[in-house]
C-alpha cells in the first residue's frame, strides 16, 4: 500500500513533470511555427528531446528523475484524456458536406492514397519482419504485423493537413479542396480499418474475432439508432432553453462512456470518442461551438502535449543501429512514394495538371498526430517493438515536415495568394469551395493537431 507521503511525492513529481511538458512543448511549438511547420512538429520533437534520445544521455538520468516509472501511469491517464477529447473534436469537425462534392475524384484520390502506401507498407513489413518478430519473448503474428504496418503507413492527418492548407493560402483551390476532402474521407476509412486490425490483433481466436465484429456492429447500430437521435433531441432542448452551461460536461461524460464501450469490446477507447464525435449533432452550430467545442478544445490543449512526452519516452534515436536506419529508409520510401503516386495519378486522371497532382500527393503525405495515435496503439498491443516504434515516429515527423518546404515548389509562394483568390471567384462551378474546419479559424484544434 502506498504511504501518504510517498503518494504526495508522486503527485508533486507528476505536477512538476506536466509543467516541464507544457513549457518545453509551447517553446518548440512556437519555434516550429517560425519555421513554417505545424505546431505538432515542435510538440513531438519536445517529447523526443525529453526522452532517452537527448535528455536521457546526460549524467544523472534526468529523464527518469523528471518522469519516474511510478509517475508515468498518472501522466498516461492525463494523456489518454487529452487524446479522447482530441478524437471527439476530430469526429465532430469532419465536414460531411465536402464529401458529397466531386464524388468520383475524391473516391479515386482517397482509394489511391490509401492503397498505395498500404501495399508498399505491407511489402516492407514482410521484408523487415524477421528483425521484429519477437517482443519480450512473445512471437508477433506475421499477418498482424504486416497488416498493422501497412495500415499505419496509409494514414493522412486531416487536422494537420487543414492547418497546412490555411498557412499556405490554398484551402480553396482545386488542390486544397481535393486533398482536404480526400483526407477527411480517408480518416473515416482509416479508423475503420484500424479498428478491424486491432480486433484481429486482440482476438484470441476465430470465435473471439467473430464476437468482436458482432459487438462492434451492435455498437455502431446503437450509436446510429439510439445515441444520435437522443443527442439531437438533447441539443434541441438545450437550444430552446438558451442554456448550454452543462453541455461540455455532459458531452465529455458521453464520449468517455462511448470510449469505455469500445474498450470493453476490444477495439480501443479512441474509436469510441471518435464515433461519439461523428454522432454528435452539428446544429445549432453557434451554441455547440461556444458551449461544447471550445471548452473541450481548451481542455484538450492542456492535456494533449503530455501524450507527446509519453510517446517520446519510447523513442530512442541514440540506440538505433545501421540496420534500423536502413529499415527507416525503406519505410520512408514506401510511405512517401505510396502516398505520392497513389494520390497524384488519380488526381491527374480527373483533370489536374501534373504539378497540381504532385501537390495533392505531397499534401496527402502529412501524418502528424494521427500517426502517433496509431503507433501508440500498436506499441501498447505488442505489435511494434521499441526500435520499430522509433523508426515509425521518425517517419511521421519527416513526412509531415516535408510538406512545408516542398509545397512552394509545386505552387510557387508568389502565386499562392493569386491562385487562392482566383479559386474563390472562378472555380465555384468546377471545384468544390470547401469551408475549412473550425480548427483553422481558431487556435485550439490547430495547435493541438498541427
Amino acid at each position: 500500500m502506498t504511504q501518504p507521503h510517498a503518494l504526495e511525492d508522486m503527485q508533486a513529481t507528476a505536477i512538476a513533470g506536466i509543467a516541464v511538458i507544457l513549457i518545453v512543448g509551447a517553446a518548440l511549438a512556437r519555434l516550429a511555427r517560425r519555421l513554417r511547420q505545424p505546431a505538432v512538429i515542435g510538440e513531438i520533437t519536445a517529447g523526443i528531446l525529453l526522452g532517452p534520445s537527448l535528455l536521457g544521455l546526460f549524467p544523472g538520468d534526468l529523464t527518469q528523475r523528471l518522469f519516474p516509472d511510478d509517475v508515468r501511469p498518472v501522466l498516461a491517464m492525463v494523456a489518454q484524456l487529452g487524446l479522447l477529447l482530441f478524437m471527439f473534436t476530430v469526429g465532430w469537425e469532419l465536414d460531411w458536406s465536402t464529401m458529397r462534392r466531386r464524388k468520383r475524384s475524391v473516391a479515386a484520390v482517397t482509394a489511391g492514397s490509401m492503397l498505395g502506401p498500404l501495399l508498399l507498407g505491407m511489402g516492407v513489413a514482410a521484408i523487415i519482419y524477421g528483425n521484429h518478430s519477437h517482443i519480450d519473448g512473445d512471437k508477433v503474428p506475421f499477418f498482424s504485423f504486416v497488416l498493422y504496418l501497412g495500415v499505419s503507413m496509409s494514414i493522412t492527418a486531416f487536422p494537420v493537413l487543414a492547418r497546412i492548407l490555411k498557412d499556405n493560402h490554398i484551402g480553396r483551390t482545386k488542390i486544397g479542396a481535393l486533398a482536404l476532402t480526400s483526407a477527411a474521407f480517408g480518416d473515416v476509412l482509416a479508423w475503420c480499418l484500424l479498428a478491424a486490425v486491432v480486433a484481429v490483433v486482440t482476438s484470441s481466436g476465430p470465435s473471439a474475432f467473430t464476437d468482436t465484429v458482432w459487438m462492434s456492429a451492435g455498437y455502431g447500430a446503437a450509436m446510429i439508432v439510439v445515441v444520435r437521435p437522443l443527442l439531437a433531441r438533447s441539443v434541441a432542448w438545450t437550444s430552446k432553453r438558451g442554456s448550454g452551461t452543462y453541455l461540455a460536461g455532459l458531452v465529455t461524460a458521453g464520449l468517455l462512456l462511448s470510449a469505455f464501450a469500445t474498450a470493453k469490446i476490444g477495439i480501443h477507447p479512441i474509436f469510441g470518442a471518435f464515433a461519439f464525435g461523428l454522432a454528435m449533432p452539428r446544429r445549432p452550430k453557434a451554441l455547440l461551438e461556444e458551449k461544447m467545442l471550445r471548452p473541450l478544445q481548451h481542455t484538450g490543449e492542456l492535456m494533449l502535449p503530455v501524450y507527446f512526452i509519453i510517446t517520446g519516452l519510447s523513442v530512442d534515436i541514440a540506440s538505433m543501429s545501421a540496420t534500423a536506419w536502413g529499415e527507416l529508409s525503406l519505410i520512408l520510401a514506401a510511405s512517401i512514394l505510396g502516398k505520392l503516386f497513389g494520390a497524384a495519378l488519380p488526381a491527374r486522371t480527373f483533370g489536374l495538371t501534373w504539378r497540381e497532382s504532385t501537390g495533392v500527393g505531397v499534401l496527402m503525405n502529412t501524418r502528424g498526430l494521427t500517426e502517433l495515435v496509431i503507433l501508440g496503439v500498436g506499441l501498447n498491443l505488442g505489435v511494434l517493438d521499441q526500435t520499430l516504434f522509433t523508426e515509425m515516429v521518425l517517419m511521421a515527423l519527416i513526412t509531415t515536415a516535408m510538406a512545408g518546404p516542398i509545397l512552394p515548389y509545386v505552387i510557387p509562394r508568389a502565386r499562392m495568394d493569386l491562385v487562392s483568390s482566383h479559386a474563390d471567384s472562378s472555380h465555384a462551378g468546377s471545384a468544390p469551395v470547401v469551408r475549412l474546419p473550425e480548427q483553422q479559424r481558431g487556435r485550439a484544434t490547430s495547435d493541438l493537431a498541427g
